[in-house]
């Protein structure tokens, strides 16, 4: 199983931050970035064979790829799209499908959470496609809210819904294993071929709509954020002091 991170997405609500760099490489700890925390979190659990998946400055992240990994003791394998700022994300981990065929623990490159979310995860691996989900927090309009049915299966994972339907939030961490890798994939690819788009959210629930089994796992009493704003900023400087 490999680490995989997803970074190509410009985040243009963090501007000037952003101007030169990908979100995942702004700091949140002094010097330490978003991808610092990312990468520690999957060294920390054994994960030192990363993927990154990069589009808009990657031209950063390949500057500091070298330093990336004396610093966390991983191999950093980069992945380029070249439609980051055209297209959504179900795109980009499509273009990781050679490397998720070997499993891989999924983040996206602009969350911050503790290394207990990838701990959690590992501890309830199942066949298929795990989600890390916050049962905890109330959950919004434009949050990635799930549902899941009385056998534990995913049912629906969408922004569009009413929230007071939700299960929980996913939280942009997933195991995807190496048996479902080629199903995912196509669900992935007939994603974004209907409409690039899309989040690989929705390529999950074409997946699950097919027949594969997609579960949650339930990360309990965590503090996380996704940034995409700077008082997700703020808030995330909080965290990742105290990960």
């Amino acid at each position: 199983m490999i680490g995989l991170i997803l970074a190509a997405g410009a985040g243009r609500r963090l501007r000037p931050y952003t101007d030169t760099l990908p979100k995942a490489l702004v700091p949140v700890d002094g010097e330490t970035t978003i991808m610092d925390i990312s990468l520690r979190n999957l060294a920390a659990v054994g994960l030192t064979d990363v993927t990154i998946v990069a589009g808009y400055r990657a031209e950063a992240l390949h500057d500091r790829k070298e330093g990336f990994e004396r610093t966390y003791g991983v191999r950093i394998t980069l992945v380029h799209n070249d439609r980051a700022q055209e297209w959504n994300n179900a795109y980009s981990l499509w273009l990781a499908r050679e490397h998720f065929a070997r499993g891989a623990l999924v983040v996206n490159g602009d969350t911050v959470h503790p290394v207990g979310v990838e701990k959690t995860l590992l501890a309830a691996r199942g066949p298929s496609i795990l989600l890390a989900v916050d049962t905890v927090k109330q959950v919004a309009d434009e949050e990635m809210k799930t549902v899941f049915g009385a056998d534990g299966r995913l049912t629906k994972i969408t922004k569009l819904m009413d929230p007071a339907e939700s299960h929980g939030e996913y939280i942009g961490a997933c195991i995807i294993e190496a048996p479902a890798a080629p199903a995912v994939a196509d669900a992935l690819k007939r994603t974004w071929e209907r409409d690039p788009d899309r989040y690989y959210e929705d390529g999950f629930q074409e997946y699950a709509n097919c027949g594969g089994a997609v579960r949650g796992a339930d990360i309990g009493q965590v503090e996380w954020i996704e940034v995409d704003n700077h008082d997700d900023l703020v808030r995330a400087r909080d965290i990742a002091c105290r990960c």
